[in-house]
């Protein structure tokens, strides 16, 4: 066989050695516990989420960007090589890790009290506890801003009310970050899933991200004390860089889904013969395996240099966007060219590439959609706001 997807310009070279020993320990939990059985999950809509999150607890993945109270305090670059080796096994078990530790550990480990990251950060850590962070509303998606969800005092209590829709791990969650407006500001709130007037509902008939807990959480003047609020969250600013955080993994993770495609295809096309040779020898293969690969190379190279950014402390948020935009709409075409070469057994479940396509449909859209991300774009490019 040819050379591997990210052998060609050999951007190993560009890694520590301890960044590839990073790799190479995510790259074999996912062979081992999510390959044979992804297929499987994807096609039944369940997956053993909580299983897994003890598995990559022990791992130290879980937070693993975050540093104390059990946080491996691993640098961007090492966080972004896991979430490409998950992702590549399936983006739903990315997702898994993603919101929990990008999302909602990042929120309390960032925004909360000594109190609120002594309780939920170890145990979230180990992934004894499992978490879910509720921004998205049913009618209130990329416009956060006009979130209707409210928390209101009741003596020196918070009520809490209002619905958010499309969060992952909510139904298997033990803890939920709300963002919640109290009166003209944004606030966030540490909830335990199991707080009297707390639901949370599986989201059934997905097409996409079936290998992936997705839910909706329902708040009926949910009773917390106030030591739950987040006392360091300021305003929308604050979850919006808990989605900048995410954002990065999410860069990483589809160069995974892109390159387990493309992996498929070459394979496939090297083994597939017609009209007496290797579809891969034919010059319209080629040129398409030839334009996926260069893609993907440069995929990895932004994604590389925006978390050498990270890591020194200068990345900035629109930055953040240039790779969320360019590396998931890169994959998404890339998933779907393999998808010809493969031809008919490109729609088979036997394969991973029209899973990828579905489950990249998805990754298009959350955490910011491709639109959202050419506005912030596009406002730092002219300091003219469009997105009104």
């Amino acid at each position: 066989m040819g050379t591997l997807p990210l052998d060609l310009i050999n951007v190993d070279s560009l890694h520590s050695d301890e960044e590839l020993q990073i790799r190479s320990v995510v790259r074999q939990v996912v062979d081992d516990r999510v390959r044979p059985h992804v297929a499987r999950w994807y096609e039944e809509g369940r997956v053993p989420a909580r299983e897994l999150a003890r598995e990559f607890g022990k791992l130290g993945l879980l937070g693993m960007h975050l540093t104390g109270y059990g946080c491996a305090g691993a640098s961007a670059v090492a966080y972004g090589l896991a979430c490409m080796e998950l992702e590549a096994g399936d983006s739903g078990v990315r997702s898994l890790v993603s919101v929990q530790g990008s999302l909602a550990m990042y929120a309390i480990w960032r925004f909360g009290s000594d109190e609120q990251k002594q309780r939920w950060l170890p145990l979230m850590a180990t992934g004894e506890a499992v978490g879910c962070f509720g921004l998205t509303e049913p009618d209130h998606g990329s416009d956060p801003a006009s979130m209707t969800t409210r928390a209101r005092r009741s003596g020196d209590d918070w009520l809490l009310s209002g619905t958010k829709m499309w969060i992952t791990n909510a139904p298997i969650a033990d803890v939920a970050v709300i963002w919640a407006r109290v009166d003209e500001r944004v606030a966030g709130f540490v909830v335990p899933m199991d707080t009297p007037g707390v639901t949370a509902r599986e989201i059934g008939h997905k097409l996409s991200l079936r290998a992936s807990s997705t839910g909706e959480v329902v708040l009926d003047d949910a009773r917390l004390p106030a030591s739950a609020i987040l006392p360091e969250a300021s305003g929308l600013k604050a979850p919006l860089s808990c989605l900048t955080e995410a954002r990065q993994g999410i860069t990483w993770g589809s160069l995974g889904a892109a390159r387990d495609c493309l992996h498929t295809a070459i394979a496939y096309s090297t083994s597939r013969e017609q009209f007496g040779r290797p579809i891969a020898s034919f010059q319209l293969t080629q040129a398409k395996l030839a334009d996926m690969a260069v893609e993907l190379h440069k995929g990895y190279l932004l994604a590389l240099h925006l978390s050498r950014l990270a890591d020194a402390g200068t990345l900035r948020p629109e930055q953040v966007s240039v790779g969320k935009l360019n590396n998931v709409r890169e994959a998404l075409a890339i998933a779907r060219q393999c998808r010809t070469i493969l031809g008919a057994n490109g729609i088979s479940g036997e394969y991973p590439v029209l899973r990828h396509a579905n489950n990249l449909e998805s990754v298009l859209t959350y955490e910011g959609t491709s639109e959202i991300h050419q506005l912030i774009i596009g406002q730092r490019l002219t300091d003219l706001p469009a997105f009104i």
